[in-house]
């Protein structure tokens, strides 16, 4: 069986027979891959913790007909050591794995900006750097967005989505792609605050002296329309994956 290295996060694992496990990777060469670790459910395994989610590894694969085979792991970064002991910063990462692995359609489609994303995403949520250390739900808005924007998503917040007029503009719609201007306001529309548009569009370029400027219930308000545009673009790809498969 030919032989590949790749650099990878591990994105999730679930048991396989007696002793081994299924690893979902997000690899920076080769995209979604899924390969079999042999034997790491073993106590006697020195490789196995190598291979649990949030870790940033340097892999040796197999390749397979379905599933390659994990021949040789290297721990690059352990993020998950910084990540199991702070709540806040634990379901902020598992919801960055999440939506790394729902954000790419298909296996083995090379995807390297949403592995960058990632692993700056999660390096952010582990720095030790005073200058850096920043709120887990505001690095999580942040790499959502961004993440949507790769994977060809990319919400507007300073001109009107449908008609391109600049803004500012005070309507949000999902669907529409983000801000719309009073002409194209859409039924059900959300009508954030100005403050509030201002924090997406820091969240979406990566302006922390902006995001660290406001106010808290602008930064709460924002967190619920980057909720609310994750979902029902995630929702549509799912729908559209569907279709396709039928």
């Amino acid at each position: 069986m030919p032989l590949y290295r790749a650099e990878a996060v591990v994105l999730r694992t679930h048991k396989l027979g007696e002793a081994d496990r299924i690893i979902t990777l997000l690899t920076r060469s080769q995209g979604l891959v899924r390969g079999v670790a042999k034997g790491v459910r073993r106590t006697t395994s020195r490789w196995g913790s190598r291979l649990e989610p949030f870790t940033h590894v340097d892999l040796q694969l197999a390749e397979g007909r379905n599933l390659d085979t994990i021949t040789q792991a290297v721990t690059l970064t352990p993020f998950q050591a910084r990540l199991g002991l702070d709540y806040d910063r634990y379901t902020a990462g598992t919801a960055m794995l999440e939506t790394a692995e729902r954000l790419i359609a298909e296996e083995r489609q090379p995807s390297p900006q949403q592995f960058l994303l990632l692993v700056g995403g999660l390096r952010a949520l582990t720095s030790d750097d005073p200058d850096e250390v920043r709120a887990p739900g505001q690095i999580l808005d942040s790499f959502l967005l961004r993440s949507l924007a790769v994977a060809g998503y990319a919400p507007s917040f300073d001109g009107c989505a449908r008609c391109d007029t600049p803004g500012p503009h005070r309507w949000f719609n999902p669907a529409a792609g983000g801000i719309l201007c009073a002409a194209c306001r859409l039924p059900g529309s959300a009508n954030p605050a100005a403050e509030t548009v201002n924090v997406l569009s820091a969240l979406l370029t990566g302006d922390w002296a902006e995001i660290a400027a406001s106010e808290g219930r602008h930064l709460r308000e924002a967190t619920g329309l980057v909720a609310a545009y994750l979902q029902w673009h995630l929702e549509r790809g799912l729908r559209s994956l569907a279709y396709v498969e039928r």
